[in-house]
């Protein structure tokens, strides 16, 4: 399918729920669950900061949608976020039956840029969200904000400066 006009602009939100994330002393991921009219249901950012690191905002819209949507509402949303999904949230993902997912930046690249600043790897693999869930519809990376959201990663992830 690609990225659309329509999808960068629900992308752009997503990218600035990073920011807010970040600004918060949180990592910068950021997402927002859209109806099949294209209005926006739900939006949240991660909130890991308290040592509680299951809180993503992919996992907190599969567990708002589930307890707020039908089954036919959930399978037409579509999910944008900053970074792609880790595999406890695309498992989250197809388990509720959520739409389509629209990423900004792939795990892969999170993880090579992790590696390029010498970070500590994540506990978990950096799988692609079809690895865990093969039958998703996923589109992504959107590479227009890809430097942005690099940019946001290097804050909290890369070396001192």
């Amino acid at each position: 399918m690609g990225v659309s006009d329509d999808d960068r602009r629900y992308l752009r939100r997503c990218v600035e729920l990073a920011r807010e994330a970040l600004t918060d002393g949180d990592e910068p991921f950021g997402s927002v669950l859209v109806n099949s009219e294209g209005r926006s249901l739900f939006e949240d950012r991660n909130r890991v900061q308290g040592g509680n690191n299951t809180r993503h905002p992919e996992l907190a819209i599969a567990l708002w949608a589930v307890d707020n949507l039908d089954p036919d509402e959930r399978a037409a949303a579509i999910v944008y976020t900053s970074g792609e999904h880790c595999p406890m949230c695309a498992a989250a993902h197809a388990w509720v039956g959520l739409g389509r997912i629209v990423y900004v930046v792939s795990s892969a690249q999170f993880s090579s840029w992790l590696h390029e600043w010498g970070a500590p790897p994540s506990p978990v693999a950096g799988l692609s969200i079809n690895t865990v869930a093969p039958e998703l519809l996923v589109d992504g990376p959107a590479a227009e904000f890809e430097a942005e959201m690099k940019a946001l990663y290097s804050q909290k992830f890369g070396p001192s400066t």
